[in-house]
């Protein structure tokens, strides 16, 4: 814990130098464009940068007065046009039924046409803009929640910021929602921020509000580490390109990833927050000073440098201070199974799968085969629901439990061929000098490359990084 607030101080007391940056290379023409976001859409999209649609815009009170609320679609948000940091915006997820004057927002409660008129007089007044002046108050589509992001998030859709200096990218962080920031992904109003490995797109280290270390979405075991974020080079590519487009030399570009319509720029910042700094456990300036004085000449350069100049190389200061070992997607493991059997195999890392699994033989040779035989003996139903399977399990696991040795659970696999059963034994391993006990499923993996994958479930006392690679000949 000393080693983290440490460092945390030593981040901190560069931000007055980090915004000599915004103030050398940002220009206050520049600068309009990004804190206009109309016309930074509407910028962006002339040059082929894809933007979230605007539905409809009210500039002033009269507008306001005439605005035809039965044209607004089910679904969408409501912003302030200067409006900063997460603060004034309203995303409404669908229309109450059996009423044309209430739709309903993340939380469940609903909001009513003189609600979204209050909320616009006090965007109109300035209440949410840089600098309390009037502001304009627009509608635009709301964007559709990735399937990946789904466990992860609260009532909302996560961002990815990426910070790009001299058109290379030096720093990127996914901003997720929490109940906390009700379903806003804003680190100050208790999002949280993961830190991104820049070469691979591969998550790292979280904190969540303004720097609690944290390895887990609050109230899950959903491990924050390790996930692949998709569209990695769309993202950097489309934020380096609105850097040049924007004119501005230091910009922060927060991208979503739609659903339906992929990676979407959803707004500028010329004054980027330095939370990005403690969720990457880095400071910004070391980054900057290394690509201030290179001639960029293509998006794609700046892209590789930056890959190549800042991915991979935070692992002993994520290891220092989160207490996790950094791995790769391919490991070597010690097993050890029965009377202390001890076989070395190459291991698969595979955070989308649940549970470790060991080939049949292998499990054989750590001394499990009288578990295989006699589990290989019983007869389940195999056109059954997951559910009646599930069912089923709980009156027949007690049975199996005291009958087959070794024999301390048993997995339940739904595909397309029906429901399957595995045995589960217990067996510990030895990876990267950390010793994990775990709960294995036995299958067939003859002819598959690796004789066991380890799953999500007894990865959490490591990192993965997918650009990591082991000298598996030693």
């Amino acid at each position: 814990m000393f080693s983290y607030i440490k460092k945390s101080r030593k981040i901190l007391g560069m931000n007055s130098r980090n915004l000599e940056y915004i103030r050398a290379y940002n220009l206050k023409e520049n600068r309009v464009l990004a804190d206009d976001k109309l016309l930074s859409k509407r910028v962006l999209k002339k040059n082929g940068i894809t933007v979230p649609d605007l539905i409809a815009k009210i500039k002033n009170h009269d507008e306001l007065e005439k605005f035809d609320w039965q044209s607004l679609p089910a679904s969408f948000a409501l912003k302030p046009n200067r409006g900063f940091g997460g603060e004034g915006i309203i995303v409404v997820y669908g229309k109450k039924k059996e009423r044309d004057d209430a739709w309903i927002k993340a939380d469940g409660s609903l909001i009513t046409i003189e609600d979204l008129k209050t909320h616009i007089r006090n965007i109109l007044d300035g209440s949410f803009s840089l600098a309390g002046t009037p502001d304009i108050a627009f509608f635009e589509e709301r964007l559709r929640l990735l399937k990946l992001f789904k466990p992860y998030a609260y009532k909302g859709i996560p961002d990815i910021r990426v910070i790009v200096f001299n058109k290379v990218p030096v720093m990127a962080m996914m901003r997720i929602p929490t109940r906390e920031s009700q379903g806003k992904a804003n680190l100050q109003q208790g999002a949280i921020g993961v830190g991104i490995d820049l070469a691979s797109g591969i998550t790292t280290t979280a904190v969540l509000g303004k720097g609690k270390l944290i390895d887990y979405v609050p109230g899950t075991r959903m491990l924050l580490s390790g996930i692949r974020i998709p569209f990695w080079n769309d993202i950097l590519d489309l934020s380096v390109r609105a850097q040049i487009i924007s004119g501005l030399g230091y910009l922060g570009t927060d991208i979503a990833i739609d659903k339906e319509n992929g990676p979407v720029i959803v707004e500028l910042n010329a004054r980027p927050g330095l939370s990005i700094q403690i969720a990457n456990l880095a400071g910004l300036k070391e980054r900057l000073e290394r690509v201030e004085n290179i001639k960029i000449k293509t998006p794609k350069r700046g892209i590789s440098l930056g890959m190549n100049l800042f991915g991979g190389e935070v692992e002993e200061e994520v290891e220092e201070i989160s207490g996790r070992k950094v791995i790769g997607t391919v490991e070597k493991v010690r097993l050890i199974g029965k009377e202390e059997k001890e076989i070395e195999v190459e291991a698969k890392i595979d955070t989308g799968a649940g549970l470790t699994s060991i080939d049949t033989t292998l499990a054989r040779e750590l001394g499990f085969g009288k578990t295989i035989d006699e589990f290989q003996k019983q007869e389940f139903p195999a056109d059954i629901s997951t559910e009646e399977a599930r069912m089923l399990d709980s009156k027949e696991k007690q049975r199996l439990l005291k009958e087959i040795p070794d024999i301390v659970d048993t997995a339940i696999i739904r595909s397309s061929h029906g429901t399957s059963y595995r045995p589960m034994v217990k067996i510990a391993f030895i990876m990267n000098d950390v010793k994990i006990t775990a709960k294995a499923s036995i299958i067939d993996r003859s002819n598959l490359k690796f004789p066991i994958i380890i799953g999500k479930k007894n990865l959490g006392k490591f990192l993965i990084d997918v650009n990591k690679i082991i000298n598996l000949s030693k």
